[in-house]
């Protein structure tokens, strides 16, 4: 039976200027490519060029005029966040949505970033606290919408608050789902310190469910020689339309969640079927573990020790 289509409307973001992390292939490009033909000026901070030039090509192609451009990021390093912040504040344009959607799953053993953090928490959630601390002044001024991709990994488990950095025992998939949670908690209480202090900003969060995107496929980087035994059943059910969404369904939420004028600030929006791993984009429940002020608060505040980073002097 053939799988009915499920896409959303992106409204008119003419004059609109967005950044999304991750967009030069898979959901994040998708992304990029539906913020541009919406109108949107769309920056895309890449860590490799080649890669980057070949996603802006693919975006004019469906789209001829687009306004997309590059810039260099690799999230696991604190300097190259801290030069791309640098070199969009020399710009001095404001910034009305951000995307933090790149990511990295589940290296078979524990890697560390350029800073010596965990490499899924240093990259997930670190580089991305880093990067919104030091686009604050350009987010302020464009009353920005800032939507932070999670995953269903932060459905469950918790911070590992005595070995944040996995250094005593490495286990991939809780060093993924930590960073998630972090990275969720982040998000939330960015909404609630734009409140307190005015800031302008509202933040809300978004997960793809499962699609069989790059993220479990073969990464020699990380020392994934091939394709992971998961990803390969992903796709064979995607293709036969059981449970799971596909690679163009899992952009949705994060459009959703960063363009509907509806959409909330400090909710959750994902797909809406069976699990929550397939379907029609729409609010859902915060997850359990992202529903503690204090935790994200104490988030907050070690995260800005660990980057050095702080938004009140931004």
């Amino acid at each position: 039976m053939p799988r009915r289509p499920i896409d959303i409307t992106v409204p008119d973001l003419s004059g609109k200027r967005a950044v999304v992390t991750g967009a030069s292939d898979g959901m994040g490009l998708g992304m990029a490519a539906r913020l541009a033909a919406a109108g949107a000026e769309v920056i895309m901070p890449v860590r490799n060029p080649r890669k980057g030039e070949d996603a802006i090509a693919r975006i004019r192609q469906a789209a001829p005029g687009a306004n997309v451009s590059l810039r260099g990021l690799d999230l696991s390093s604190l300097d190259s966040v801290a030069a791309l912040g640098d070199a969009l504040r020399e710009e001095g344009r404001p910034i009305h949505i951000l995307i933090n959607n790149a990511g990295v799953m589940r290296p078979p053993n524990r890697q560390t970033t350029a800073d010596g953090f965990e490499l899924q928490f240093g990259t997930n959630h670190l580089g991305h606290f880093a990067l919104v601390g030091r686009l604050l002044p350009l987010l302020r001024a464009g009353r920005a919408r800032v939507t932070s991709q999670i995953s269903v990994a932060a459905r469950r488990g918790a911070v590992h608050w005595e070995d944040l950095n996995w250094e005593r025992s490495y286990q991939g998939m809780r060093a993924y789902g930590q960073s998630k949670i972090a990275f969720g908690l982040f998000g939330l209480e960015l909404d609630r310190r734009s409140k307190a202090h005015g800031w302008g900003i509202t933040s809300n969060l978004s997960h793809p469910g499962v699609a069989p995107t790059n993220l479990l496929a073969a990464r020699p980087e990380l020392g994934r020689g091939q394709d992971t035994p998961q990803i390969r059943l992903i796709r064979s059910l995607s293709a036969r339309g059981i449970l799971l969404g596909t690679a163009e369904t899992a952009k949705l939420p994060a459009l959703m969640a960063a363009t509907d004028p509806a959409a909330k600030r400090g909710a959750l929006y994902g797909p809406s079927g069976p699990g929550n791993l397939g379907g029609t984009p729409a609010e859902q429940p915060l997850y359990p573990p992202l529903r503690g002020a204090e935790e994200a608060a104490r988030v907050w505040q070690v995260s800005e020790e660990l980057t050095r980073t702080s938004f009140l002097a931004a």
